[in-house]
C-alpha cells in the first residue's frame, strides 16, 4: 500500500498514464539542453544559459528550479529567469505553488532514502514556501506549468518529464530502479511512444538503454545541474541532445543521427558555496542533507551512470 505520509506520498494529482506522451511534438530543435535539479543555484542558472547562448540551443528546465533559494532576491531572480523558457514544474514547484497538502515536499521518496533526510526535506519545503508567499503572481504561474513536454529533433521523439513516465514524483526512473527493474522501464517505454525519456529528480545521474517498439531507447536522468553528481567533483550536470556532439560531454550515447549527452555545468563553486553557508548555516536541515554533497559531490561514480548503450568520453563528429 502506498505511504501516505509527508515526504514519501505521490498525491493522484502528480499522476499521468505514458500515452500522454504519444502525441505531436511541443516543441522542435536541432540542440535541447533539459535542465532538471538546478535546485535554486543562480550560478548554475547563470552557467547553462551561456552553454544554451554559446550554440543557439533550445532550453528546457524539468523542475526542481527552486530549492535553496529561500531568500527573496533569489528566489525571484530564478524564477523571474527560468520562466523566460520552457519549463515543467517539479513536485518542488507543484508544492510551493500551493496551500498545504499534507504531501510535504512531494518527494514521494523511497523507503531506502532514511526517515530523518525526509523529514529535513518538509522543513526545507516549508521555508521555501513561506518565500514564496509573498510572490502570488509567480505561484501562479507555476502553478500552470505542464507535467511533461514532448520534443522533437531530427525525428527522434523525446518526452521531458521530472520523475518517471507514470507520475511527476515517480522513481521508476532512478538509478537504482533502472538497475534493478529494467522491465519496468521497457514497459513505459513501449506505451509512451519515445525514443528517448529526459529526467531528473531522483538526484543521481544514470543513462540506459533499453529496446523498444521504436527500436533502441534511452533514458536518460541528469541528477542535478545545481550540485556536484560524482565523487570528488565541483559541477552540475545537464542533457544534452543535438544532431552534433559536444566536445565537452562526459557521457552519451546515439540514437540515429542524434547524441543525448551528460554535460557538466561548470558554476561558480566558490561564491554558490558561499550563498548557501550564508542562507544555510551549520545544523539547518540543508546544510545536514547537502552541505557535504554541495562541497565534494555524493559516494557515485562516473562508471555507476554509463550503463548499457552508453559509454564514457565525448563523441567525435566523425564517429
Amino acid at each position: 500500500m502506498a505511504s501516505t505520509r509527508p515526504g514519501r506520498s505521490c498525491p493522484r494529482r502528480y499522476r499521468y498514464s505514458p500515452a500522454v506522451f504519444a502525441r505531436a511534438a511541443d516543441l522542435k530543435a536541432q540542440s535541447l539542453y533539459v535542465v532538471g535539479g538546478l535546485y535554486g543555484n543562480r550560478f548554475a542558472l547563470e552557467a547553462v544559459l551561456a552553454m544554451a547562448q554559446g550554440e543557439g540551443a533550445t532550453l528546457v528546465f524539468n523542475g526542481d528550479f527552486n530549492w535553496f533559494n529561500v531568500d527573496a532576491a533569489a528566489f525571484e531572480g530564478v524564477n523571474d529567469t527560468v520562466l523566460r523558457h520552457a519549463a515543467l514544474r517539479g513536485n518542488v514547484e507543484t508544492e510551493i505553488a500551493g496551500e498545504d497538502s499534507g504531501a510535504g515536499c512531494g518527494c514521494a521518496y523511497p523507503e531506502w532514502v532514511g526517515e530523518a533526510e525526509v523529514e529535513r526535506s518538509n522543513e526545507i519545503l516549508t521555508r521555501l514556501r513561506g518565500t514564496a508567499s509573498a510572490y502570488p503572481e509567480l505561484r501562479q504561474r507555476l502553478a500552470v506549468l505542464p507535467m511533461h513536454l514532448v520534443a522533437e529533433i531530427a525525428g527522434l521523439r523525446i518526452g521531458i518529464l521530472h520523475g518517471d513516465a507514470e507520475s511527476l514524483a515517480g522513481w521508476q526512473f532512478s538509478q537504482e530502479a533502472l538497475g534493478e527493474r529494467p522491465e519496468c522501464a521497457e514497459a513505459l517505454l513501449a506505451g509512451s511512444g519515445v525514443d528517448v525519456f529526459a529526467c531528473t529528480h531522483t538526484c543521481l545521474p544514470v543513462m540506459q538503454e533499453f529496446d523498444a517498439p521504436r527500436g533502441k531507447a534511452l533514458i536518460v536522468n541528469n541528477g542535478a545541474a545545481g550540485m556536484p553528481n560524482f565523487r570528488d567533483t565541483r559541477f552540475g550536470l545537464a542533457t544534452r541532445i543535438a544532431g552534433t556532439p559536444s566536445t565537452q560531454a562526459l557521457y552519451g550515447a546515439r540514437l540515429g543521427a542524434v547524441v543525448v549527452e551528460a554535460v557538466p555545468v561548470r558554476y561558480d563553486y566558490e561564491a554558490w558555496l558561499a550563498e548557501f553557508d550564508r542562507v544555510w548555516p551549520a545544523g539547518s536541515p540543508a546544510a545536514l542533507s547537502y552541505r557535504k554533497r554541495i562541497a565534494s559531490g555524493p559516494v557515485y561514480g562516473v562508471e555507476q551512470a554509463v550503463r548499457t548503450g552508453a559509454r564514457t568520453g565525448a563523441f567525435s563528429r566523425a564517429a
